[in-house]
């Protein structure tokens, strides 16, 4: 534990302690009872921040978010969010936690082995996409999902962004900041009808910000492991 704590730079502990300020600000200004929110939100800006420096900790907090995200999804009718998180990104989450410990970096636990992806899996991965897009278009619509065509995108987004997670790929946070965007309009809409919901808006906010610094730092990461083998050989 220590270890880890020091290998947290400024700008880690900064991003995270703003993003933590501003969801419990945020929750109590605008007088929220539902703990629920809080608690989510608070596992997923730190599950993001381990996510960020490729620590497999990251994949069992996604885990424990994806849970309370479906729940709190449920009491909106977001019946996409409730499916894809607990049948999907959980699921998937677990599937990255086990492929993280088995790939760590030199035997680094605390830091996964970059990995990049094929032509030939880039195309499977788009096909898969697509085909898990439409389907549930379907499986929302007949559900009578609230918001139906931003939900359907934010299903997509999820899938890729899971996918890209448990195949240790940099481009995970990209997929994760455009669902981000994609949640953020989600539950504004959310919030203009109840008021509190705000704090999932401010939560996805923060989480925005956290997955654009996991890519830079993933390419940093991906770079120096590179070098690191190419100095070996």
């Amino acid at each position: 534990m220590k270890k880890f704590l020091r290998s947290i730079t400024l700008v880690e502990w900064l991003i995270w302690s703003i993003s933590v300020i501003s969801i419990i600000v945020f929750f109590f200004v605008f007088k929220n009872t539902q703990y629920l929110y809080l608690v989510g939100s608070l596992i997923g800006a730190t599950a993001l921040i381990f996510v960020s420096k490729g620590n497999p900790a990251g994949q069992l907090l996604t885990i424990v978010f994806s849970v309370f995200y479906g729940i709190i999804s449920y009491s909106f009718s977001y019946y996409g969010e409730m499916i894809t998180y607990l049948g999907m990104s959980a699921p998937i989450a677990l599937w990255a936690l086990i492929s993280w410990l088995r790939n760590p970096y030199k035997g680094n636990k605390s830091e996964v082995k970059v990995n990049t992806l094929s032509r030939r899996e880039w195309c499977l991965f788009l096909i898969a996409s697509a085909v898990i897009t439409v389907c549930f278009f379907f499986v929302l619509q007949a559900l009578n999902t609230a918001n139906l065509i931003i939900s359907t995108v934010s299903v997509a987004t999820s899938f890729m962004a899971a996918y890209l997670t448990a195949r240790r790929n940099r481009f995970y946070a990209i997929a994760y900041g455009a669902n981000d965007i994609v949640l953020i309009v989600m539950w504004s809409m959310a919030s203009m009808e109840d008021i509190t919901y705000l704090p999932m808006v401010i939560c996805f906010v923060s989480f925005l910000v956290t997955d654009t610094y996991g890519f830079i730092n993933w390419t940093i990461m991906k770079k120096r492991q590179k070098a690191e083998e190419e100095k070996e050989v």
